[in-house]
């Protein structure tokens, strides 16, 4: 595996492969690395001649009253896990290097899919998902890039950007990673107590009735919407951000399910917010 933290370095050794006609799947991550994680790795190394791994916090993903310094980070054990999948490159570069002192220049996605959901607490997120995805696109060139479905906004920004801008790649959004329990995977899950890991199980339960409450013809937002408040309300400590059900290509409020719809909540468990999400198709 070949690591490297100078983005013109990166952008030579891709040029290099690229001139051999070879083609690159990029995995962006913020590092601490997970089951899900790795899943898109896997999927890139099935479907192209490299894979790309990037390892960054993005700083201008947090907003001022985000602790970004409380991420979790552990770097040899994301090396040593990005070295037993057989990545090919993993690219750890420096806040620095990416946002220099007189950076000023953002990606903006405009319209609903960057003002509901999670943006709704977190206005500026998107702003700076896209810009450093859109950066990430310009030095690793790939021919496809995996996100996974959790982040499930996320996703539907990107691919908008990536229509919008004309960027001549492939996005791959990959399914959602569960525990045991069925608690989405996360970095942001080594945060949680014991006790509160066990109660954000509920999440996924909830949601999983959501979807069933769905298959059984209920079309309601409001009934839907309730059943699954009702359900996480029991579980200790939990605090609903949000629940949303909402048109899985604009994101657009819903108040009957049709065509595909996202059911998508967000749940603080103490200070540890946690998303998670379920696909309904009538």
């Amino acid at each position: 595996m070949q690591i490297i933290h100078d983005k013109e370095e990166l952008r030579r050794v891709i040029k290099g492969l690229k001139s051999k006609g070879k083609t690159i799947g990029l995995v962006p991550t913020m590092g601490y690395l997970h089951e899900g994680h790795l899943s898109l790795i896997r999927r890139s190394r099935q479907e192209n001649d490299c894979t790309v791994v990037s390892v960054f916090v993005n700083p201008a993903q947090f907003s001022p009253s985000e602790d970004l310094e409380a991420y979790p980070r552990d770097t040899e054990r994301d090396i040593a896990l990005l070295q037993a999948e057989q990545t090919d490159i993993a690219f750890f570069p420096s806040a620095e290097a990416l946002y220099p002192r007189d950076y000023v220049t953002w990606v903006q996605v405009e319209g609903l899919r960057t003002q509901t959901l999670c943006a709704r607490s977190r206005p500026t997120h998107f702003r700076g998902v896209a810009t450093i995805v859109a950066k990430l696109f310009h030095m690793a060139a790939p021919t496809r890039a995996y996100f996974g479905q959790k982040d499930a906004q996320q996703v539907v920004v990107i691919e908008k950007m990536v229509e919008d801008l004309d960027f001549d790649l492939e996005i791959v959004a990959c399914p959602i990673v569960r525990e045991a329990d069925g608690l989405a995977m996360s970095s942001r899950n080594a945060h949680l107590t014991p006790e509160q890991r066990t109660a954000a199980a509920i999440l996924s339960k909830a949601l999983f009735e959501a979807r069933d409450l769905v298959a059984q013809g209920e079309r309601d937002t409001g009934k839907v919407s309730r059943h699954i408040a009702e359900r996480i309300a029991s579980a200790p400590e939990a605090q609903i951000d949000y629940i949303s059900i909402v048109d899985g290509r604009t994101l657009e409020d819903l108040e009957k399910i049709s065509g595909k719809a996202l059911i998508a909540l967000a749940v603080y468990f103490g200070r540890t917010r946690l998303i998670d999400n379920v696909q309904v198709e009538v």
